[in-house]
């Protein structure tokens, strides 16, 4: 068993002596500027999101109203076991409803049967015929491309490895060692933001060439925004009713040592608001960790023993205090990760004690406390349908999947490669079929959770698909909410390795360069059925098959 890493050797936690003022980042209570009384243009590299011209002014209409975030369920049924070729203009095609009949026809035909036994699965509001062009039910990078309920999404193929579509190298390579932490797709998939080790967060926008047949003319991304914080990130999350045709609804929030919570504008990367949270000595405090409730009404932030809950419309420092530990009883530890249930009323907290806790969301009563892990625990991941919980942890080898219906019970557990303290993240896909990881030594696996495990004591779920995606650490892996897209993030910290030197006096020592290794980038893959089966010259070692079950 693997000795648990003291606090404080992650790059998410504080540091044991406070950290200077850094004078980069953004500061509390920075003003837009943004004219009064005329709403500014969207800066050009975002107009191609919002489908205008350069040089036209946005049209910012608003979006149809989204139903509750529970009811997205639409995208959270089982996957068709026939996918078809995806349509390049962005067509989609319509999941499995658990409980109703798979649907099997075009858009075309989706939208014909739609109002014919199938009130659940309604388009909210999405009724009315696209600007421009194009399929009914076409939705490209230029359009109102906003997954709401009911929307069809594209089912994932692991018959054979993802296809490395573009990605992001050189806005990475300028200053040394600025390896990234993670990648995180925004709600209606849009635009994805990485986190690097530069404390800055960047946005890119879902390349429009996807929707077009020359895929291998994939230009590397650009990020549209970048927003810098003044100290390391502890962590950073979407608002999850964002939708890019409501600019109201565009902003992340995000965390950072030394720091109050920031409110990004996802549109035009300007600082919103903060949110304060101090501590019992009126001190200001980080929070190491970040979750909207599912509605986006409140926001949960983790610290030492306590999670405090701000109400999103009223940034500032009220907020709600609820322990995690009164009196030596309850879960230890600071709450490195939060994640809610999508269908039950409460929420999950992960610590570097090791420990995850339940928590009902109303008053935050302790319901359980789930114990296992090697190591602290580091991501958290809820099923679609609620039943199950996915945890991972740091220097751990395993994701255990914790059954919620019989608290303490573990289903199965998976295995991956983690030998640092770094946050390596894992996902589920929209149906919760597919589980998917990337490890330290750059290998990305999936796992079917439909698939019996084996053993009887401690059964463990074997790899369907394992690909060599990066030579360096894939430290985030995002699944796209509608497409089979994957973004993939990469880095860590290199060392030398001490060795004995050659020709000197007995004992001394020099400094030995590593094999090269060190990759950091962002890159995007597809997951998806494809046409062909060739792949681009250089590009199969990359993206090599290790094993295929």
């Amino acid at each position: 068993m693997c000795d648990p890493p003291a606090d404080g050797e992650a790059e998410s936690e504080p540091p044991l002596s406070p950290a200077p003022a850094q004078s980069g980042g953004a500061q509390e209570g920075e003003e837009d500027e943004d004219p009064g009384g005329q709403e500014a243009s969207p800066p050009a590299a975002k107009l191609p999101r919002l489908g205008l011209e350069e040089g036209q002014g946005a049209d910012l209409r608003p979006p149809p109203q989204p139903g509750p975030f529970k009811d997205d369920l639409a995208l959270t049924s089982a996957l068709t076991s026939d996918p078809t070729v995806p349509d390049p203009s962005g067509g989609d095609v319509s999941p499995n409803a658990e409980g109703t009949e798979t649907a099997q026809g075009q858009d075309t035909a989706a939208t014909e049967r739609e109002g014919e036994g199938q009130g659940e699965v309604e388009q909210n509001g999405q009724s009315e015929t696209p600007q421009d062009g194009g399929g009914e039910e076409e939705r490209g990078i230029e359009g109102d491309y906003t997954p709401q309920e009911g929307q069809h999404y594209l089912g994932f193929d692991f018959c054979q490895a993802p296809q490395m579509l573009t990605g992001a190298w050189a806005e990475y390579t300028s200053a040394p060692e600025n390896y990234l932490k993670g990648c995180k797709w925004a709600p209606d998939g849009t635009c994805v933001v990485s986190n690097s080790a530069d404390n800055a967060l960047r946005v890119y926008n879902l390349p429009a060439e996807l929707y077009s047949q020359d895929w291998d003319l994939l230009p590397e991304m650009s990020p549209v925004l970048r927003m810098l914080e003044g100290d390391t990130v502890y962590d950073y999350c979407w608002y999850p009713l964002m939708s890019s045709m409501d600019p109201d609804t565009c902003f992340l929030a995000s965390s950072s040592r030394d720091n109050p919570i920031h409110i990004w504008d996802a549109f035009y990367g300007d600082l919103r608001a903060t949110f304060r949270p101090y501590n019992h000595l009126d001190e200001l405090t980080a929070a190491h960790s970040l979750c909207f409730t599912p509605d986006g009404s409140q926001l949960f932030c983790g610290f030492d023993r306590a999670v405090r809950v701000f109400d999103t419309t009223r940034p500032g420092r009220d907020c709600q205090l609820r322990p995690t530990q009164v009196k030596r009883k309850g879960q230890s530890g600071i709450v490195s990760c939060l994640a809610f249930s999508p269908c039950q009323p409460l929420y999950a907290c992960g610590s570097y004690s090791r420990s995850v806790g339940l928590y009902s969301r109303e008053d935050g009563e302790p319901l359980a406390l789930l114990l296992g892990h090697l190591g602290g625990v580091t991501h958290l991941r809820f099923s679609p349908d609620g039943l199950r919980l996915y945890t991972g942890g740091r220097k751990d080898p395993e994701i255990r999947c914790w059954d919620l219906r019989e608290p303490g019970r573990v289903l199965f557990s998976v295995c991956r490669t983690v030998g640092t303290n770094q946050r390596i993240y894992f996902d589920l896909d929209p149906s919760g079929r597919f589980l998917l990881s990337g490890d330290t030594e750059g290998v990305v696996s999936v796992w079917d959770t439909a698939a019996p495990p084996s053993g009887d004591q401690q059964p463990v779920l074997q790899p369907l698909l394992q690909y060599q995606a990066h030579r360096d650490c894939s430290n985030g892996l995002s699944v796209h909410p509608s497409m089979p897209l994957l973004a993939l993030s990469c880095g860590q910290r290199q060392f030398s390795e001490l060795s004995d030197s050659e020709g000197e006096g007995e004992g001394s020592l020099m400094m030995s360069p590593l094999p090269p290794r060190e990759e950091n980038a962002l890159t995007l893959w597809w997951a998806g059925p494809r046409a062909g089966e060739g792949e681009g010259e250089g590009e199969g070692e990359s993206r090599r098959e290790i094993e295929s079950v």
